[in-house]
């Protein structure tokens, strides 16, 4: 029966995740799968960027002016 599955599932998933209640469970999952989701949209960008930044350069600031230990 597909409802006693579904709730096996439910109940699975909430014990292995420490979930307290269904909501908890399905706002987790959902943050979950959204997470990879954008990781592997990250990982199709690997070596399209460059992410070679100055921030000294980016902020205008003389690199030369800041001594160690100083702000």
């Amino acid at each position: 029966d597909q409802f006693i599955h579904t709730k096996k599932l439910i109940d699975e998933a909430m014990k292995e995740t420490g979930a307290k209640t269904k909501s908890e469970l399905i706002k987790n999952v959902l943050q979950a799968e959204l997470d990879r989701i954008k990781r592997k949209r990250l990982l199709t960008m690997k070596g399209k960027i460059n992410l070679d930044i100055d921030l000294d350069e980016l902020r205008d600031r003389d690199a030369t002016a800041h001594q160690p230990g100083t702000f």
